[in-house]
């Protein structure tokens, strides 16, 4: 007999997400542990309430969330190779942080979030409006234009922070390193959280807005309000990520696509593995950087890198190996 979807769901909560929480809210340079705790170590209570758990709710609520930007994002553009990372999603938000940062560095952090998400709006709107005026021939040259657009847009956040001098201010927003999360500065990741409740409520419509434009508008899909709410999600993640903790890279190649794998596509079913699965990884990357150069950490975003370029090459390869 067939363990049900939720049992399931339950075990892996239990089996996977929690044992890595744990570890994450007792691992560090600090030492916090039950005994420290049990015995009313002021100073360990203080850290674990202060630093590891906001830390340990960031990195669960940025992991679900880019996943779930990633799967909405390959969704519409009809691509497995686009997320974020690989469309200039993220690069945009990065020039949005910067352009509060030169014009109103008193700004609220809300409203960074907010000009944040408008500049990733618009650099993912931007990102579509070019896949629609060149011809593909190869579903390569989706990420591949994503790719170069990114690095036009960093190239262009670069210069201005050169030219103003704020190459190390917006590489603080833009590292994706959790370490500096602390308790009043990572709420802005419960939109994320948000975000990714409004997507597996209108996961139906996700997955028939991604068997095309023509086939959902047939079947009586509002197909250019789906694609507006999708963008809306994917922007508004995004920018509470970068704001929060910077540049989480790949993370939405990755999981959907190995979820995708073994499940298939459709969201109702597949969105809530991709989301625990994608804070799952986080944690553990989390884990990894702060413990293998101890008592230095190496932030997410780049453990993040090297894992989702292998995986990145991985599906390239792949994707040749079945086309030959």
């Amino acid at each position: 007999m067939e363990t049900p979807e939720p049992v399931r769901l339950l075990l892996f909560i239990v089996v996977v997400l929690l044992p890595l929480a744990v570890a994450s809210l007792f691992t560090g340079v600090s030492s916090v542990s039950l005994s420290t705790l049990l015995n009313g170590d002021a100073r360990a209570a203080m850290i674990l309430v202060e630093s590891r758990v906001p830390r340990t709710v960031a990195l669960i609520f940025a992991g679900s969330g880019m996943a779930v930007a990633g799967t909405i994002m390959q969704m519409l553009a009809r691509n497995r190779f686009v997320e974020p990372s690989t469309a200039g999603t993220v690069e945009s938000a990065g020039l949005g942080i910067l352009t509060v940062l030169l014009l109103a560095p008193g700004l609220p952090v809300f409203l960074k979030m907010l000009v944040a998400a408008a500049f990733a709006l618009a650099g993912t709107l931007l990102f579509l409006a070019i896949l629609r005026r060149i011809p593909l021939r190869s579903v390569l040259m989706v990420p591949l234009i994503g790719i170069m657009l990114g690095g036009v847009i960093s190239a262009i956040t670069t210069f201005f922070a050169y030219r103003y001098n704020m190459q190390q201010s917006l590489g603080a927003w833009m590292t994706g390193d959790f370490s500096a999360v602390l308790r009043g500065r990572y709420e802005l990741l419960w939109f994320s959280f948000a975000m990714t409740v409004m997507a597996y409520i209108a996961a139906d419509r996700f997955t028939v807005a991604g068997l095309g434009e023509d086939f959902s508008t047939n079947l009586g899909l509002n197909y250019t309000r789906v694609m507006a709410l999708g963008l809306g999600i994917v922007s508004m993640v995004t920018a509470s990520v970068v704001v929060s903790a910077g540049m989480v890279p790949f993370l939405g190649l990755i999981v959907p696509n190995v979820v995708s794998m073994i499940m298939g596509d459709a969201l109702r079913r597949t969105l809530p593995w991709i989301a625990l699965s994608g804070a799952a990884l986080v944690l553990a990357c989390d884990i990894v950087g702060r413990t293998v150069n101890a008592p230095y950490e190496i932030p997410v975003g780049t453990v993040l890198g090297v894992i989702g370029s292998g995986f990145f090459l991985y599906l390239l390869l792949r994707k040749q190996s079945r086309a030959a």
